[in-house]
This record gives C-alpha cells, sequence and structure tokens, in this order.
C-alpha cells in the first residue's frame, strides 16, 4: 500500500519546495496546511501514513501535534524539520517516538532517504545531530556485554536492516529478533525511546564491522 503525506511549515517556500520535490518523486501528497492547527486538522481528517511537520508553526508547533496524536492514539509517522539543533527539543522528540528529524538545510537532500526508513518502520535521523548523540551514545566497549548473537543483530541494525531482513539474514523468527532487540536496549541502558537502538548502532557502525 502506497504511503500518504501531509506537509506543514509555516514557511511557504519551503511548504512549496518540499511539495513541488516530493510531487515530482512519484509521493502521494494528500494535504498541506501553513499553521499546526490545521496540519493537526488534516491528519485527524485524512489519516496520512506520515506527516513530515516544521517543528516550529503558528497555533501548535510540531512536537504539540506529535503529543496530541500520541494522546489520541493516531497511527501517523511524524517526521520533523527544523533549524533548531537544541538537544531538549530532540530529547522530546525521542520521548514521542518521532519517526524523523531532518535540519531544515539537509531536508532536501534527506527526505527521500528518511521516508524510505520511515515506510520500512525504521527511524532517521539527521547525521547532523550526532555529534550531541555521540556525547551519550558513543560507547563501543560495552559491546563486550553483548553475546554474539546480539552483536550480529546490532551490526544489521547498522546496516538499517529492518527487524524481518535480521530475522530472515540470521534464519530466526521476528519475536524472538524483537527479543534480543529488548535485551539489547536493556544492557545498553538506552531508555524506551523509539528509535534510540538504530542510533546507537549507526554511531557505533565503525566498531561493529570488526564484531
Amino acid at each position: 500500500m502506497k504511503s500518504t503525506i501531509v506537509i506543514a511549515d509555516d514557511h511557504p517556500l519551503m511548504l512549496r519546495g518540499l511539495n513541488d520535490f516530493l510531487k515530482s518523486r512519484g509521493y502521494d501528497i494528500i494535504g498541506s496546511a501553513q499553521d499546526g492547527q490545521s496540519a493537526y486538522n488534516l491528519i485527524v481528517k485524512l489519516k496520512p501514513s506520515i506527516a513530515i511537520l516544521d517543528i516550529r508553526m503558528p497555533h501548535k508547533t510540531g512536537i504539540e501535534i506529535a503529543e496530541e496524536c500520541a494522546k489520541n492514539n493516531l497511527d501517523t509517522k511524524i517526521i520533523l524539520i527544523t533549524f533548531d539543533k537544541e538537544e531538549e527539543l530532540y530529547d522530546k522528540a525521542q520521548e514521542l517516538g518521532i519517526y524523523g528529524y531532518i535540519l531544515k538545510e539537509f531536508a532536501i537532500e534527506e527526505i527521500e532517504a528518511c521516508l524510505e526508513s520511515v515506510n520500512r518502520g525504521i527511524p532517521y535521523f539527521s547525521e547532523e545531530i550526532a555529534n550531541y548523540l555521540s556525547k551519550n551514545f558513543k560507547n563501543p566497549e560495552i559491546l563486550e556485554e553483548l553475546t554474539k548473537t546480539e552483536r550480529l543483530v546490532v551490526q544489521l541494525l547498522s546496516e538499517n536492516k529492518s527487524s524481518q531482513d535480521i530475522a530472515d539474514n540470521l534464519s530466526i523468527s521476528i519475536r524472538t529478533v524483537e527479543k534480543h532487540r529488548s535485551n539489547i536496549v536493556t544492557k545498553l541502558k538506552l531508555g524506551s525511546a523509539r528509535g534510540a537502538l538504530m542510533v546507537w548502532a549507526n554511531l557505533n557502525k565503525e566498531y561493529l564491522k570488526n564484531t
């Protein structure tokens, strides 16, 4: 089933640019808005697979829309685009289970990779935030605490493989993969934020090659 997308940004040029670019690439854009309340109303009405939202908009911010979606059990996956690199905003995005976090200056360059990742159920975050993440996530020594299979799972995650891909690669069930992922998150003390393990794997991929 093809993904449907709603886009919201209070800067008309950014909104039009992103809208036209994605349409030219064959994506199904079913709605757009220039303020947060209108964006949220579109999400409720149209139930898109994905919503690409500016963080800072009038009436509702992208974060506030994500909070409303979570509170009302809406299945739309949220991608945030922003100029902001504040740690607090990124932490909040992770708490809310945001699927994508892209810096605006790289939005056109990264949006397709982001959408492809999100469509596979894999969160995507701009590499530009890695400097912040590395302070909390770059820790290769802890790999010694993982079993051989767990290290293989993390290595495959660093290659942006989905749980299904990993199950097929290791000839195990998805349930077993999810159990391994849960154990790894516990051992690495990554907390409950969606995407934390994927971020950790990507930041430590240079060390995972040698596992």
